[in-house]
């Protein structure tokens, strides 16, 4: 495992997660359902784009339904459903053959509407200010670790973990690994609030359609 590595002004690229199966929205492709007027991928990208120097999507299966969204979109580099930290690999050797100088790799998931838009300046400064391999996202006492900075350098030690032991979750990993946290307060959203169920999509709208822009 390598130790931790410091921030250097190098390019950031951004890695939106899109690899999850959407059971509890019936099987529809969560980031393509609409969320006031405009697809949920529409306001991740939106956020997230700005805060990186190229972003791609992770996604499986035909890569023509997100023509519209202007992305490369690169396919999980190990074979069959492994996970959100296949997608984490995936956005390193991306990163290695298309953004070399790049020494880390921002990855947000495509559930997530109101995740913060200093999230990566944050993340940044405090894997440099705490000499941390990986920075994540926190609130409410959770860590978010989909909202996370990982080094290009480690791609091959999370190669192994996926490939030969099978290593899945995200936090199995993070624990392996001196982890810096960035809190965020929850008022009056939790910007880490993503969406899993029509519940939830609801509770989006609702919170859309009551707040302004800026506390979002």
């Amino acid at each position: 495992m390598t130790g931790a590595i410091s921030i250097s002004p190098a390019p950031i690229p951004g890695v939106l997660l899109a690899g999850g199966k959407s059971w509890r929205m019936g099987g529809r492709e969560k980031c393509l359902l609409e969320l006031a007027g405009r697809p949920l991928l529409d306001h991740v990208i939106g956020r997230a784009q700005p805060q990186v120097d190229v972003l791609i999507l992770n996604a499986p299966g035909d890569p023509a339904r997100f023509a519209s969204f202007g992305l490369e979109v690169a396919a999980d580099v190990i074979d069959g459903f492994a996970g959100p930290l296949a997608g984490v690999l995936t956005g390193m050797e991306w990163a290695r053959t298309n953004t070399p100088q790049a020494r880390h790799i921002a990855t947000f998931p495509c559930d997530a509407p109101f995740l913060p838009n200093d999230l990566v300046a944050r993340l940044r400064e405090a894997a440099q200010s705490e000499n941390a391999a990986i920075a994540l996202a926190a609130s409410a006492g959770r860590e978010h670790p989909a909202f996370a900075l990982w080094p290009v350098e480690m791609m091959e030690d999370l190669r192994r973990a996926t490939t030969e032991e099978g290593l899945r979750r995200m936090g199995e990993w993070t624990a392996r690994c001196k982890a810096a946290r960035v809190e965020y307060p929850c008022q009056p959203v939790d910007p880490f609030f993503n969406i899993n169920s029509p519940q939830d999509l609801a509770e989006a709208e609702r919170i859309l359609s009551h707040s302004r822009p800026s506390l979002i």
